[in-house]
């Protein structure tokens, strides 16, 4: 199986290709020069797994939420590759995508992303049970669904902002509370969950599918005010 994954909803952009057993896997933290950065980087990996793009079985994304901007991105080069080569594109939300490792571990598990304006990007689950559905939260609001999870349940932080929501929450729950740093590599979780995906033969996303937002941009705010 061979395959193209490409994870851009927070700053750091992150891609890699698989060829079968082996996985070759770039990451950037460079702010700004994402745009510059993307398609280079596609070539790059592609190249050094032995892929050619026609040769490629589908490709994952991460849909949001996240960036705006990153997720712009990512979507148009990739929605770009999906309607060249004629293969799915699998869209993943990016707050699975970074529970995914953890999924089998015996906690709850909160997934957040800093939303900015105070709030976070947040999903709460409990084996594998839904408690708060994916979405723009105030930190208050994910710690009321944590009282949810009866028992002695621990709760395992992660995502690319854990730190700073565990820090928020800490002194506000008696609930026994863990974060992870923000270090897995989040394609190996996009290739996890869309190769089941192909293997299920879905389809992906529609042709006009798009980035998940959960909040309107700066712009359409102040177009609306």
């Amino acid at each position: 199986m061979k395959a193209l994954a490409v994870d851009l909803a927070v700053s750091k952009l992150t891609v890699a290709a698989k060829n079968e057993d082996h996985t070759v896997t770039a990451s950037y933290d460079i702010g700004m020069k994402q745009s510059e950065t993307l398609v280079p980087a596609i070539d790059y990996v592609l190249e050094k797994a032995a892929i050619e793009k026609n040769k490629l079985d589908f490709l994952a994304i991460t849909k949001g939420p996240g960036s705006f901007t990153g997720l712009r991105l990512s979507f148009a080069a990739l929605k770009s590759l999906e309607l060249a080569l004629n293969i799915p594109l699998y869209g993943i939300s990016t707050l699975d995508c970074y529970a995914e490792p953890y999924k089998n571990l015996p906690f709850a598990i909160v997934s957040v992303i800093d939303a900015r304006k105070d709030k976070f990007y947040a999903k709460v689950t409990c084996e594998k049970n839904i408690i708060l559905e994916e979405g723009d939260y105030l930190p208050e609001e994910i710690l009321n669904s944590l009282k949810q999870i009866t028992g002695d349940k621990e709760i395992l932080i992660c995502g690319s902002d854990a730190e700073l929501f565990y820090n928020q929450i800490k002194d506000s729950t008696d609930k026994k509370l863990y974060f992870l740093p923000f270090n897995i590599t989040t394609t190996d979780s996009l290739f996890d969950i869309a190769e089941k995906m192909y293997a299920e033969k879905n389809t992906g996303l529609n042709d006009y599918d798009g980035p998940v937002y959960l909040r309107a941009s700066e712009a359409e705010e102040k177009i609306s005010k």
